[in-house]
């Protein structure tokens, strides 16, 4: 019984404990909720606020946003309405401009009208008065001739012869006095204008030759020139057409050329190997293509200077690189650029003395002999005067400088009073004393003919006369003709050259034939 009882007790405690603890939880959850709707009902609140904290910083943002924009949008407005201010200013200043411009226009009308109504008054009375007096004119003449009686052309006609007669006495008398007076000071007024001019002009002696010195710092420098077995100056000879004289000259090579663009290509050709150093036959022919390629730009840069000294401008590119090419050309052993710039001076004095165009006049004389100087065409049988002009016609040169240089050796008729100054000129130019020399112009035509001749047959690349025109040294081209060719072609052109020309001694003909294998490794 006692266990029942302690079971029962247990049971009923188990479930009054149950209860309790359900009654507790449920309490728990009751206040579990309660708070829970609490802090719902606190953030609701909190969330609440803070949107209408949102709302009214939204709200005074778009407040400041709207003033900004109405700010902004007031300054647009009051920009427009300044420049609209502004223009309607300009409006009317320019409306009071136009009114206070008719209003002058209109005085000026008003004031011309009265003039010309006042000219037309005078007009009026001075055809009134001609009348009039045209009246009284013929009333006076029908007088004159009751008075002499003579009728008025009668007495015109005698008027007429005796003043005739009277005129033509003083015009003999004026014109025999004037054509003597002439003659006794035109000589003289000549002869001081030429003497004016030459005083003006400062003149320098023409040293022209045919030989130039290289200068060696040591003798041993030679050796290298000459090369092995003598190639180095066999290809520096064939390279430039130049002969290279070495002898016992102490630290000196002569370079022999009638032609002193072969010898300055040869000169700065030898000074750029011995300073390099590197000697040999492929160096030389390299070495002498450059140094060509560098005299034809100097040319061209002695062209453009001279013109640019003399102050002449508007020169064609082809006449200014024949004026450089002057430079290395002679007239009678006299320099031919010093020449035509000494002409040029002196026809400018000149012309500026007699008031002519002294810049025409030095166009002329710079170019009067420019047909002197070779060019790439073939070379016709014309003289030199009327190829200049036929130069400087092809190359758009006014007609009074083409008639001044196609005349100044009297190969054309003169029909300006520039030709003469230039031909005067050119010839007080060359008239000086040591100025020319016949005898090597003479000289070097005939080397230039010798070198015309070996290139008159086929298979000729290269001629050079060299030995003072006592040899001709002919290069031919290996494929084009053979050895037995060679020995048949200098004998044709020993034969031309003994039928064609005329020289003293013999002249020894050279012909080369080289061949050349050229492979590149790479």
């Amino acid at each position: 019984m006692d266990y029942t009882f302690i079971i029962i007790a247990a049971v009923v405690g188990l479930a009054i404990g149950f209860a309790i603890a359900k009654f507790m939880e449920k309490g728990k959850a009751s206040k579990t909720i309660a708070n829970a709707k609490r802090e719902a009902d606190s953030i609701l609140k909190n969330a609440k606020t803070e949107g209408e904290n949102i709302k009214k910083d939204k709200i005074f943002q778009a407040k400041e946003k709207f003033l900004e924009l109405k700010a902004e949008h007031e300054k647009v407005i009051i920009g427009k309405d300044k420049k609209i201010n502004e223009a309607e200013k300009r409006a009317r200043d320019k409306e009071s401009q136009v009114s206070n411009e008719l209003a002058k226009s209109k005085r000026l009308n008003e004031q011309l009208e009265s003039k010309i109504k006042n000219a037309e008054h005078r007009i009026e009375v001075f055809e009134k008065k001609q009348a009039e007096l045209e009246k009284l004119h013929k009333h006076q003449v029908q007088q004159l001739e009751v008075i002499s009686g003579l009728s008025a052309e009668d007495a015109k006609t005698q008027l007429m012869e005796s003043l005739k007669e009277t005129a033509r006495t003083d015009a003999m008398s004026f014109i025999q006095n004037t054509v003597e007076e002439a003659k006794l000071t035109a000589e003289q007024e000549a002869r001081k204008i030429v003497i004016n001019t030459i005083q003006r002009i400062g003149t320098e002696e023409a040293v022209e030759n045919c030989v130039s010195v290289f200068n060696l710092e040591s003798d041993d420098v030679k050796g290298r020139i000459i090369g092995r077995e003598g190639r180095n100056i066999r290809a520096l000879e064939a390279a430039t057409g130049v002969e290279i004289i070495v002898d016992d000259t102490p630290e000196a090579i002569i370079l022999s050329c009638f032609d002193s663009v072969r010898r300055e290509v040869a000169r700065l050709s030898l000074h750029k190997l011995v300073t390099d150093g590197r000697i040999h036959p492929a160096r030389i022919e390299e070495i002498v293509r450059k140094t060509e390629k560098q005299i034809e730009q100097e040319i061209v840069e002695v062209g453009k200077r001279t013109v640019i000294d003399l102050g002449i401008h508007g020169l064609h590119p082809e006449l200014i690189r024949s004026v450089g090419r002057m430079k290395y050309r002679s007239s009678y052993g006299q320099n031919l650029l010093q020449h035509s710039r000494e002409v040029a001076k002196l026809c400018g004095v000149m012309a500026a003395e007699l008031g002519l165009n002294p810049k025409l006049a030095k166009r002329a004389g710079l170019l009067h002999d420019i047909g002197k100087v070779p060019n790439t065409e073939a070379e016709v049988e014309t003289p030199h005067a009327i190829l200049g002009m036929q130069w400087a016609e092809k190359f758009g040169e006014k007609p009074d400088v083409c008639n001044a240089i196609g005349a100044h050796h009297d190969e054309i008729e003169m029909k300006t009073l520039i030709s003469p100054i230039v031909q005067v000129c050119d010839a007080i130019s060359g008239a000086r004393p040591g100025a020319r020399r016949q005898v090597l112009d003479s000289y070097i035509q005939r080397l230039k003919d010798l070198e015309d001749i070996a290139f008159g047959f086929g298979g000729v690349q290269k001629a050079y006369a060299i030995q003072a025109g006592r040899e001709l040294r002919v290069i031919v081209e290996s494929e084009k003709v053979s050895d037995d060719k060679a020995a048949e072609l200098s004998f044709e052109i020993s034969q031309k050259i003994q039928t064609d020309m005329t020289y003293p001694g013999q002249v020894k003909v050279t012909v080369i034939r080289e061949t050349r294998a050229v492979n590149v490794a790479k």
